[in-house]
């Protein structure tokens, strides 16, 4: 046809029964003319995308009343959309992007009320958003991008419950995302990039559950990533590049497992980027822009994190000084009164001789007594492990009761001096809160090699340890001990330790007080535990052989050896004060 040439449209006006008329992509030039609406009201469908038709759409387009499609778009169309395109209330599908079309929409496309897909973008609209365009509840996919148009996002966008897909990028849109945009529930896709939006992302979004493309680049928002958007797992893009967004990448985007990409960068992020998921893909996401990021994988080449735990200690170390030089002499004052209580009710019994057993009171037992009573030493049995040993439960047919069996592992430096060590002061004390010792054994087993062992009566509560600090395989277990039992048990190892040192035949230093070393017997009585470090201190004299013993290492452990241990200074009763102040820290 020649060039401007529309006059093939009069012999279409006498098609009475028109329904559909397609002339997409067939190279049609020239001036949209107004004769268009000439054509048969019975029209339904009009095609005339992809041409090189310009000028503007007639007022008189309104006539064609029937109309269900009407697509212009990649076209040069100019002007304004008319006002009397309301006039066509069947409309289900108006596609006019692509072209340049200017002016504001107009507000009488409320009237379109069948409408399903409203596409206008890529043109030059100005103005705002008219709020009766949201009352069309039928409407699922709306796009006015890469227009003009400006001011708030109105709130009425809540009506369009049936929305799949809402695209309103590049446009001039400012102030914050209505927070009652998470009524969407049906929408899969969200663009509101390279706007001026601005304020916190809403939290509203993770009701949007459906969501599968989310792009807010290029705006003004704020704020950290909300905490409801881990409900988002449908996400396969999610862009919140070039905004001001800070806090830290949250840890629950690694769960999502249907994401194709995460774009992050450019924005205010600080703290460590995860390692794993999608994070572990560098072509999977980008964090790039983000000043404040540390770690990561190394293909992107941050800087290593500070060790928190050494932040943390440095943050703490003054206040836990404090701590104990305000605690350690209050735990010093309630063991004296402890003391003077228990004295005072027990006063006869503390005046008694302190029986001393002889050698053939303990019974002797051989290694095959102490592997059959164990069960041969079975994993089954075992209580627990400490530097020099393993302690095991057993049964011995002649004592009738459970036994706790202390088997020192020989290999290891300074066990058999912790056995002897252990073995001369245990046969010189007797007292309600000190471990009792049934044997020893010092023996061979069956291959040749040296065997010892301490048995012990059995405690059938534990260590005090075991219920101030459960294992994960006890936190099950609710056991707790109350105000009243935890004095009671301060009081029992404040007399055991008052007998140590003042009540047995020489001074008794036991040099590792610790909630570990205190065991609970049937009726929560503490007894004190493992003398292995334990040294008798005579009086102070001229002879270097009499003089009062001292450490040349560090003899306890690490929060409860006092500190002139570590210093190879001299072992003394205040050591084990210091201890039972630290104790009592734990305890309350």
């Amino acid at each position: 046809m020649r060039y401007n040439d529309w006059t093939f449209f009069d012999s279409l006006v006498n098609c009475s029964r028109l329904k559909r008329l397609g002339l997409g992509r067939t190279s049609l030039r020239g001036e949209l003319p107004n004769s268009i609406a000439n054509l048969s009201t019975t029209l339904e469908e009009l095609y005339m995308y992809g041409n090189y038709i310009y000028g503007s759409i007639p007022h008189e387009i309104g006539e064609l009343v029937n109309m269900i499609h009407l697509n212009f778009r990649d076209n040069f169309l100019t002007g304004s959309i008319p006002q009397s395109i309301g006039r066509l209330s069947k409309l289900g599908g108006l596609y006019l992007y692509g072209n340049n079309i200017s002016g504001a929409i107009p507000t009488s496309i409320s009237n379109m009320t069948h409408l399903v897909d409203l596409y206008l973008y890529d043109n030059v609209l100005q103005g705002s958003i008219p709020a009766e365009l949201f009352n069309i509840s039928t409407l699922e996919e709306v796009s006015i991008a890469n227009n003009r148009l400006g001011g708030a996002i109105p709130n009425e966008i809540l009506f369009l419950s049936h929305c799949i897909r809402l695209s309103l990028s590049q446009n001039l849109f400012s102030g914050p995302l209505p927070s009652n945009i998470g009524s969407l529930k049906q929408l899969v896709a969200l663009f509101v990039s390279y706007n001026k939006l601005r304020g916190n992302i809403p939290a509203t979004l993770g009701d949007c559950v459906m969501l599968e493309f989310l792009y807010m680049e290029g705006n003004l928002f704020k704020g950290n990533i909300p905490s409801s958007f881990k409900a988002l797992k449908s996400l396969a893009f999610l862009d919140l590049s070039d905004n001001n967004i800070s806090g830290s990448i949250p840890s629950f985007f690694n769960g999502f497992q249907l994401i194709k990409f995460l774009n992050l960068s450019h924005n205010k992020l600080e703290g460590e980027v995860p390692t794993e998921g999608q994070f572990s893909n560098v072509s999977a996401f980008s964090v790039a822009g983000n000043l404040e990021l540390c770690g990561g994988i190394q293909a992107l080449h941050l800087v290593a994190c500070p060790r928190k735990v050494s932040r943390h200690k440095k943050k703490e170390f003054s206040p836990r000084i404090i701590l104990i030089v305000v605690l350690v002499p209050l735990g010093m004052l309630f063991f004296f009164l402890a003391l003077i209580y228990y004295r005072r009710r027990n006063s006869k019994k503390l005046n008694d001789p302190i029986p001393i057993l002889k050698e053939d009171q303990y019974p002797k037992l051989s290694y095959q007594d102490l592997l059959l009573a164990t069960n041969e030493f079975s994993p089954n049995n075992l209580l627990g492990q400490g530097r020099y040993g393993s302690v095991y439960k057993g049964v011995l047919e002649s004592v009738e009761h459970i036994l706790a069996v202390k088997v020192l592992n020989i290999e290891i430096h300074g066990a058999n001096k912790t056995f002897l060590s252990e073995c001369e002061t245990l046969r010189h004390i007797r007292h309600r809160n000190l471990i009792k010792i049934i044997t020893a054994c010092s023996s061979t087993d069956f291959k040749g090699n040296d065997f010892k062992a301490l048995v012990f009566e059995f405690m059938t509560n534990g260590s005090v340890d075991n219920w101030l600090h459960p294992s994960p395989s006890d936190q099950g277990n609710a056991r707790n001990l109350t105000l009243l039992q935890r004095l009671n048990i301060s009081i029992d190892v404040a007399v055991g330790v008052d007998y140590l040192h003042h009540h047995s035949h020489a001074s008794i230093i036991h040099c590792d007080l610790k909630p570990s070393n205190v065991l609970l017997d049937d009726d929560l009585v503490a007894r004190i535990g493992d003398f292995g470090l334990a040294r008798f201190c005579f009086p102070t004299t001229s002879d270097i052989n009499q003089s009062q013993m001292s450490s040349s290492g560090v003899r306890g452990t690490i929060g409860y050896v006092p500190p002139e241990y570590g210093m190879g200074g001299e072992i003394s009763a205040e050591g084990d004060v210091y201890s039972y102040g630290i104790f009592l820290l734990e305890m309350f």
